[in-house]
């Protein structure tokens, strides 16, 4: 595969991509409902986030709803799978965008990474990690480097064995790093997160 060839010329990054073996990216049709996973999701443990997700899946009879049938459930319906007040408004908001604007593939996959988090982060509730996500894992695109991720800072951290405290300090030397990564830095996210979790 040819990221592995070219992010192994890393000799420290070889060591994530040893441990971790091989990983691939998946795309996503439904972006709407990837996004609605990922708010209601939110600080919250996975086995958590799959109870609450699949109690909102179970309002709709087990089938993905669309943005309209979102908006047409009572706030306190959403309240009561065990979403907080600013989650349900998150995705209230979601869905009037998907609506009002797109959510759609083929009109996301036109627009370059800036652009693209710009226009995602445009919805309440979505910020810049969870748009760089939405590239990363919903999208499939092959080149995000999420420099705001905590786990991505601790990897980096560990790894390479980094003293900096400062983040603004750290996400430099960060950036600095990641330059030779691309154009893969999507998959030297995904051999760091693995990694950090595997490491003892």
């Amino acid at each position: 595969m040819p990221h592995i060839k070219h992010l192994s010329k890393d000799k420290l990054l070889k060591k994530a991509i040893v441990k971790t073996g091989r990983l691939e990216l998946k795309k996503r049709k439904n972006i709407f409902i990837y996004l609605v996973k990922s708010i209601t999701s939110q600080q919250l443990s996975t086995k958590v986030a799959e109870v609450i997700y699949n109690r909102f899946i179970d309002l709709f009879g087990g089938i993905e709803p669309t943005p309209q049938q979102v908006l047409e459930l009572k706030h306190e319906q959403l309240r009561a799978i065990g979403l907080s007040n600013s989650k349900v408004n998150y995705v209230q908001n979601v869905a009037r965008f998907a609506i009002e604007k797109s959510l759609d593939v083929k009109h996301l996959n036109k627009m370059e990474d800036e652009e693209l988090i710009i226009y995602l982060t445009e919805i309440k509730g979505v910020g810049r990690w969870t748009a760089e996500m939405i590239m990363m894992f919903a999208l499939g695109r092959e080149d995000v480097f999420a420099v705001d991720d905590l786990g991505i800072q601790m990897a980096i951290k560990n790894l390479y064995q980094l003293k900096i405290k400062e983040t603004k300090k750290l996400k430099k030397k960060m950036l600095v790093i990641s330059e030779s990564w691309s154009p893969y830095r999507t998959y030297a996210c995904m051999y760091l997160w693995r990694w950090k979790d595997g490491a003892k």
